[in-house]
């Protein structure tokens, strides 16, 4: 957790609301295919994923408010336009991942969907006062155009697309995982975009229990369980190099889109996620 603890020790200037990414999380990166119609086209640390088809593309996270306009270009770079994004969907509700979304949203004209607690984050732009962040977090971002909020297990269809959404709270209480499917070569892979699983908290919060969230533990604990759990060929984690994508990319420059596939992939990132719990409920454990 390293890269977290560094970036969200230090996200707020003294009376400002600036946050301080970690080196590396917006740094340039080029888009390029992972399968089929699924694409990377967020900078190097902060993943934002487009999923394409003729009648209009869905785009899975918007980055920092640094972000947009290399998004865009980058959707541009691989021959789509960001006026063809007619559903933006987000994983939580952090400045990292949503804060370049109201722009995006701005200029392609599209529905932002999310979970409940997030949507009510992103249309008033105010932090959520339960996050376990919150003491380090910018109370506000831009808010959020025609923002939906979905049930759990919903499906989001858009001409042949259906992304499937699946509430993982923990990270953050509005926390979402997205799964779909992307044929390449006649071949089928279960795409899955998973949520941060990291128990990372700010004091006073505790995950081992705090009065604004004392189900937080329980529900990060679900949330890995169903990451773990779901059908999984190819996973692209909210923050890319938590789930291995640049190592996989690599064997895929090799051999092609296949060197993205693998099958133990989601229970690898939800392991990673289990242990980093458990560290953190040791450490609050021993500072009592």
């Amino acid at each position: 957790m390293t890269m977290i603890r560094l970036a969200l020790a230090c996200a707020m200037l003294a009376g400002t609301a600036t946050p301080v990414l970690a080196d590396g999380w917006d740094a340039p990166q080029e888009p390029f295919a992972i399968y089929g119609n699924t694409y990377y086209v967020g900078p190097h640390g902060v993943s934002s994923v487009l999923i394409t088809s003729p009648q209009g593309h869905i785009l899975i996270d918007g980055g920092s408010p640094e972000s947009p306009k290399a998004i865009a270009a980058h959707i541009g770079q691989l021959g789509f336009k960001i006026k063809d994004v007619k559903y933006i969907l987000n994983s939580h509700e952090h400045y990292d991942h949503a804060g370049g979304i109201a722009e995006l949203q701005k200029w392609s004209g599209a529905t932002v969907l999310t979970g409940r607690a997030g949507a009510t984050v992103l249309s008033t732009g105010r932090t959520n006062p339960a996050d376990p962040q919150f003491t380090n977090l910018p109370p506000t971002m831009a808010p959020v155009a025609k923002v939906r909020a979905l049930a759990d297990n919903e499906v989001v269809s858009l001409g042949p697309l259906r992304v499937t959404a699946h509430y993982t709270p923990g990270h953050t209480q509005g926390g979402m995982s997205w799964t779909w499917q992307s044929a390449e070569g006649g071949k089928v892979a279960n795409m899955v975009y998973a949520d941060s699983l990291t128990a990372y908290a700010n004091k006073p919060f505790r995950y081992s229990g705090s009065p604004s969230w004392p189900q937080a533990r329980a529900e990060l604990e679900r949330s890995i369980e169903l990451v773990a759990s779901l059908p999984c060929d190819i996973v692209i984690s909210a923050h890319p190099e938590y789930s291995g994508l640049w190592e996989r990319k690599a064997a895929a420059d090799m051999q092609g889109h296949a060197g993205f596939i693998d099958t133990a992939g989601c229970r690898n990132y939800a392991a990673k996620g289990q242990a980093g719990l458990a560290e953190v409920v040791e450490e609050e454990s021993a500072s009592k």
